[in-house]
């Protein structure tokens, strides 16, 4: 996984994350804490985690499980 990059043809990362299956949602929320927790271990990094992934992915959870709670 790398840093999100907003480009034109794949949409915002809202978008994106909207797209996804409950399952591909949930692994990609896995990896986001992956890497934060390989990143925190790391003394020196060139790479830099971006919190915005997990917020977009847990506000994207969090309206999921809302919107089958109403059905």
């Amino acid at each position: 996984m790398g840093q999100y990059a907003n480009l034109n043809n794949h949409g915002s990362l809202e978008e994106q994350v909207k797209e996804l299956a409950d399952e591909e949602l949930l692994d990609f929320w896995e990896e986001t804490q992956q890497l934060a927790k390989m990143l925190d271990q790391e003394e020196q990094t060139d790479l830099e985690y971006n919190p915005e992934y997990e917020r977009v992915i847990l506000q994207e959870l969090q309206y999921r499980t809302c919107y089958k709670g109403q059905f």
